[in-house]
């Protein structure tokens, strides 16, 4: 009976000294991360079925610049060749890559809005403006996404950096997990007005 009631405490001791430094958290922050990853993974994935199709009704203009069309497939492809798991997070290169892949097809995406400027028939196309319009909001969607899992995980980098936590870190090997690039931080919660729309004459 002796031996149970002091294994018993020692089970009590530990568990309140793991919740005392922090262990707790990093189980909840974790999973925070890993579900705000998901969230952004899955508007990316998104985005790339939505330019699948939109690919598929820009061949239909005869004349369309070929080479603007070869950049977005080319960047679609291996933005979506590029396995991403939970465990990207503590991948630094491939989670460099990834972020680079999307980079690399948002800006060609942006370049074919740019052009089909020149095309009124294909401006007119009813399928062509409704999935420019759900590009857009799949554009909000993902700054969105990605503000939320930079705030994740800035919690969670803290928390493996802050004292007495970063002992418990030491202990269970939390690392810092890798977080977007951006620009300006302060302006991460909220989502750009994305307009793939003509842009305004400029005043004479």
């Amino acid at each position: 009976m002796n031996h149970w009631l002091i294994r018993l405490g020692a089970v009590l001791a530990l568990a309140l000294s793991l919740g005392g430094c922090g262990y707790n958290d990093f189980q909840r922050l974790d999973e925070q991360t890993k579900s705000a990853w998901s969230e952004v993974v899955n508007q990316y994935q998104r985005r790339a079925d939505l330019i699948d199709n939109l690919v598929s009704t820009v061949k239909g203009e005869t004349d369309f610049e070929q080479s603007t069309l070869t950049r977005v497939i080319e960047a679609r492809a291996k933005a979506t060749s590029i396995q991403v798991t939970p465990e990207t997070l503590n991948n630094p290169e491939q989670f460099k890559q990834f972020q680079a892949a999307q980079g690399e097809l948002s800006g060609a995406l942006s370049r074919l809005m740019v052009t089909v400027e020149r095309y009124p028939d294909l401006k007119a196309n009813k399928a062509f403006s409704d999935l420019r319009v759900a590009l857009e909001g799949t554009e909000n969607r993902i700054a969105v996404a990605r503000g939320r899992y930079i705030e994740s995980v800035q919690e969670y980098n803290v928390l493996t950096r802050s004292f007495p936590s970063n002992l418990t870190a030491m202990v269970f090997g939390y690392k810092p997990k890798e977080n977007f690039t951006v620009t300006n931080e302060a302006a991460i919660s909220t989502a750009p007005k994305v307009n793939f729309g003509p842009t305004p004459a400029a005043s004479r």
